[in-house]
């Protein structure tokens, strides 16, 4: 049997690593754009939007506007969560956890 206080000690720095990194992806941010470049959304690694940028020629048509916000934001959240994800993978790699567990 490991040593409990080791362990402890193991699970305290992973909490202090985790931390920081939920802060690092806070100011990380990744982009997606739709309609060729008429919608760019920006998110953060903790999938908070951060700006919607519209090309003006793209507001001609609401209904396609609209489709292509909605296509942005989502592919940018998706980049969001796999960024953060692959992040998270490193940390927790050494740890011998089962995948999603965290």
């Amino acid at each position: 049997m490991k040593d409990p206080l080791k362990m402890l000690r193991q699970v305290q720095q992973m909490q202090g690593r985790m931390a920081r990194l939920k802060e690092e992806l806070g100011h990380e941010t990744v982009s997606a754009s739709a309609g060729g470049g008429a919608v760019t959304a920006v998110v953060s690694g903790t999938q908070k939007i951060v700006s919607v940028q519209i090309n003006p020629a793209a507001a001609g048509d609401v209904e396609m506007l609209q489709d292509l916000v909605v296509a942005a934001v989502n592919e940018a959240i998706e980049k969001s969560k796999q960024m953060a994800s692959e992040k998270m993978s490193a940390l927790t790699s050494g740890l011998g956890l089962p995948p999603g567990l965290l």
